[in-house]
């Protein structure tokens, strides 16, 4: 019998080792898990950032008017001919109707702010409606127009801070002297004074502090410099002096300006700006936005605070009063923003729409798979089936590998030289675009082919060519069928990738505006358009605070349609699929 070898020393090491091996694989579990998290706490925080953003953009404000289109107005020739329906005045259609909201408005000044409550650009679409169906020349038409930007983000919540109090006593307004004099028969204003009060008191302390820093770097200074700052600190302490003795006094009423929130008295359909407010806080002076006349002894009535000061927002409180009226009336209504995809681009942000750079990226992704798939997919054949292994086909191989990685925007330079300037091809077209994402999405779809291709058995080859099958045979009924799968996802991708580029389209000029959307016809491949990558990059640019909406709102499109792309890669993909 021979003697067992002692193993009780590598027993005691391994159990010695043991305890340590399994805690670094429970650290590396726990850095696994914790990368996860972060990557998919990344995602949550981007994709909230962008919905919460662009939700406010499918929505939209819409004013109804019933405009009246006379005749005379709509047809100045009298022919009923559509150039004489295309010189008719529907400007001045929609401004009578406007007016016929607000008849107590007639200064032109208070018409021009009137009329800024839609943009003029919807006289166009008032003309269209004509042309569309003459038979509503001489009569009365129910025409919807989207509300100014500005109004329609101050209706969503994300233009001001407003806030409306309720009110104890009963009101009664007198106009004395061409003034409003608002009386309660309570003290609903005395926490109003108070409020502005302290936001005084709070103002002129700041320019009592702006005041002696001015006065300390002056002290280090001379010159004409020291001297603007110690007069500008001279004329902060003057105004800081002035609201404090203003507010010590205790004695007349505490004036309101711009500067400060606007305080409006609204009631039985008038509204009135206050100037003033008394110290007993019951009385206050103002001016009407709304309505006119005197009132007594109301007892529904509210005070409209907007906190946000005058000098600080983009509308008006003239603007403000007119659209909570027009919404109080039923007339502005919030409905599905359809403009968002019945339209083109646009200057106006309420009027801006994805048509055009919906259409032009079906367009410009029709000619990329026209292109880039048949070629790749035939010229890894090639090179997979075919070539033979030898130094001129390693270059190929080795260059198409490099040119997966040349940055895109090469591509687009190389676009601008070749199809536009040395064949002509027409700026901003689909066609060019097609050509410039084909030759950037060629490497990725060849390099996904070959893959698809080398993963198919040998066996296969094997078996056609043993039951006498050609070698075009072999590829195209059996190695071709089963690498499908692979195939089609990668090209998939890869469109998916070109979907989304947008440096190389810049540099053959579909950055341009395009207020009009191609068609999806041929000719639609050599009209002017632009992508989505790109609109979300002119929005982006935009002046308007709306766009900031419309840019959220094109991104939520586009991720729907890459989704949709890497979707159908999945489906063809488990549809397809073989396996042995």
């Amino acid at each position: 019998m021979t003697d067992k070898p002692d193993i009780s020393p590598i027993r005691t090491a391994v159990r010695k080792n043991l305890g340590a091996r399994y805690r670094a694989e429970l650290r590396f579990r726990a850095a696994g898990l914790g990368a996860v998290a972060a990557a998919v706490g990344i995602l949550i925080i981007l994709l909230s950032s962008i919905v919460s953003g662009g939700l406010p953009a499918f929505t939209a404000h819409e004013l109804a008017l019933t405009v009246d289109l006379e005749r005379e107005a709509v047809d100045p020739m009298g022919d009923g001919s559509e150039e004489s329906l295309r010189r008719g005045s529907y400007s001045r259609i929609l401004q009578t109707a406007m007016r016929a909201e607000f008849p107590e408005v007639q200064a032109r000044r208070d018409l021009r702010n009137l009329f800024s409550l839609y943009t003029a650009l919807n006289a166009t679409r008032l003309m269209d409606d004509v042309l569309d169906d003459p038979t509503l020349i001489g009569t009365q038409h129910d025409f919807t127009m989207p509300l100014a930007d500005d109004l329609d983000l101050y209706l969503k919540g994300q233009l001001v801070d407003d806030r409306t109090l309720a009110a104890n006593g009963s009101l009664t307004l007198t106009e004395e002297d061409g003034d409003v004099v608002v009386r309660s028969s309570a003290t609903d204003f005395r926490d109003m004074a108070a409020d502005v009060t302290r936001t005084l008191r709070a103002r002129a302390t700041v320019l009592e502090v702006e005041a002696d820093a001015l006065e300390q770097r002056a002290n280090g200074l001379s010159g004409a410099e020291a001297e603007d700052m110690l007069y500008n600190a001279q004329t902060n302490r003057r105004q800081a002096g002035e609201i404090r003795a203003t507010l010590d006094a205790g004695a007349g009423p505490i004036e309101l300006d711009g500067s400060l929130p606007s305080i409006i008295v609204e009631a039985d359909d008038r509204a009135v700006l206050l100037t003033s407010l008394a110290r007993d806080g019951a009385t206050a002076t103002g001016r009407y936005l709304l309505g006119s006349g005197g009132l007594e002894a109301a007892e529904a009535w509210a005070l409209y605070v907007i906190d946000t000061p005058a000098e600080r927002r983009r509308v008006s409180d003239q603007l403000i009063v007119w659209t909570r009226a027009l919404e109080a009336r039923g007339a502005i209504q919030s409905v599905f923003n359809t403009y968002l995809f019945a339209n083109a681009d646009s200057r106006e942000p309420e009027l801006a729409g994805v048509k055009g750079a919906l259409y032009g990226s079906i367009l410009t992704m029709i000619i990329t798979i026209m292109i880039s798939v048949p070629i790749g997919v035939f010229t890894a054949l090639y090179l997979e089936e075919y070539a033979p292994k030898n130094r001129f086909t390693a270059l190929i191989e080795v260059n198409i590998n490099n040119l997966a990685a040349v940055p895109s925007i090469v591509f687009g330079l190389l676009g601008l030289a070749v199809f536009i300037n040395a064949f002509g091809l027409p700026r901003s077209a689909p066609l060019v675009g097609g050509l410039v994402l084909s030759l950037m999405t060629l490497p990725t779809v060849i390099i996904a082919t070959r893959a698809a291709l080398q993963a198919v058995p040998q066996s296969i080859r094997q078996a056609a060519l043993a039951v006498g099958a050609s070698r075009t045979q072999t590829v195209f009924h059996h190695v071709l069928p089963l690498a499908a799968p692979g195939i089609l996802t990668g090209a998939i991708i890869g469109l998916a990738q070109a979907l989304g580029e947008t440096a190389p389209l810049l540099m053959i000029g579909m950055v341009a505006f395009i207020a009009d959307a191609p068609t999806l016809g041929l000719e639609g491949f050599t009209q002017p358009a632009t992508v989505m990558p790109v609109q979300v990059f002119l929005w982006s640019d935009g002046a308007e605070r709306a766009f900031q909406a419309r840019t959220g709102a094109a991104i939520l499109v586009l991720l729907a349609l890459m989704i949709g792309f890497n979707a159908l890669a999945i489906y063809l993909r488990r549809r397809f699929e073989r396996r042995w």
